[in-house]
């Protein structure tokens, strides 16, 4: 199955006249009797990804498949390359049908290469959207995370870290206007032990990722589950500036982006961001969770600050429907009346010991 395929070094020389998808390309000609292959639509340095119309299904949908294509003439470079292919299709069946993640349709091997089928996205990266329409508003950014973190939260409870989210890797559909997470090409599965629930000391041998995207110890070969938030932390500077981070000025000790005088953004959300992009793991939050209950905190800031302002509690509250006061305003209340006893015992500490 890892058999070292020979004319592996032509791969990047001419994709299209040098595998068998490319010679297809708008032909008209099936490949394994099912796939009309219609134009390529990507490549990288570990494969190449096409556009093809399913033959076989009612309405013959549109699907992607993307073929191994690495850009190595070592026979071990190739086997690793191999590994994280059947690695990507193995996590993509493993998460399922989940609407923001491609579905995987079929995965083989023929002939010594490897191939993915999965579900077609019409859509554009945020990447060309930026380009296009230029950067995002806070508030713009803020709807990003609600879509994005429930996503990164699903990913994280099947023990898989993606690696690689950046703006190139998040689609916007045209149909619906979901946002989704492409590309698991880069996935690492967290060996997880029962008994300690603490990942195991199992370090890569060569980094995956994004420079500018990847924090720390995603290159020290240890990445974790924080890492992805630092990613998405970066893709919100992308979107508030339209600027690549190594564009970014860095601390010169600690690595730290210094994106505070580029970006202005409120009070409340400038710290739920900068910890997302701290260099440092104790720092960062630990949780795609973390970061929602920061927002979700964040968001109800105003409210809460209007209810200490306006809202006032009867002094015989009577049980009726009209005098029903929501969770907020009783935690209001509450602080109220706290305060007011606090200020009562220190009013009377000074009247009984005029030096306190």
């Amino acid at each position: 199955m890892n058999s070292f395929p020979q004319n592996v070094s032509s791969f990047h020389a001419d994709i299209l006249q040098n595998t068998q998808l490319g010679q297809l390309c708008g032909q008209g000609n099936l490949f394994r009797d099912r796939y009309e292959i219609i134009r390529i639509i990507g490549r990288g340095g570990f494969g190449v990804t096409f556009l093809a119309k399913d033959a076989v299904l009612p309405g013959n949908p549109l699907c992607v498949i993307k073929q191994l294509c690495p850009k190595t003439t070592n026979p071990k470079s190739w086997e690793r390359a191999s590994k994280r292919f059947v690695q990507e299709a193995k996590i993509l069946g493993q998460l399922g049908s989940h609407s923001q993640i491609p579905m995987l349709l079929d995965y083989f091997e023929t002939n010594g290469d490897f191939y993915l089928v999965q579900e077609y996205i019409r859509g554009t990266t945020i990447a060309r959207e930026v380009r296009r329409h230029g950067y995002k508003k806070e508030a713009d950014v803020k709807q990003f995370l609600w879509e994005i973190l429930p996503v990164l939260q699903y990913v994280h409870k099947h023990h898989v870290i993606h690696r690689d989210i950046k703006p190139q890797n998040l689609l916007r559909c045209e149909d619906d206007g979901r946002l989704v997470l492409i590309d698991f090409g880069a996935v690492k599965e967290e060996l997880i032990n029962i008994s300690t629930n603490q990942p195991e000391k199992t370090a890569s041998t060569h980094f995956v990722g994004t420079m500018g995207f990847a924090p720390p110890e995603q290159f020290s070969l240890r990445p974790v589950y924080a890492s992805d938030i630092y990613a998405i932390g970066v893709t919100c500077l992308y979107l508030l500036t339209g600027k690549a981070p190594l564009e970014f000025e860095h601390h010169h000790e600690t690595g730290e982006i210094l994106w505070q005088k580029h970006i202005e953004v409120s009070e409340a959300f400038a710290p739920v961001l900068s910890k997302m992009l701290s260099m440092s793991l104790k720092d960062r939050f630990k949780s795609a969770e973390d970061v929602m209950w920061a927002l979700g905190m964040e968001s109800h800031i105003p409210s809460l600050t209007d209810c200490l302002a306006t809202q006032r509690l009867a002094s015989n509250p009577i049980n009726t429907e009209s005098d029903y006061l929501s969770p907020v305003a009783r935690t209001a209340s509450a602080i109220r009346e706290w305060k007011s006893k606090l200020k009562s015992r220190k009013n009377y500490n000074r009247l009984i010991h005029p030096h306190y």
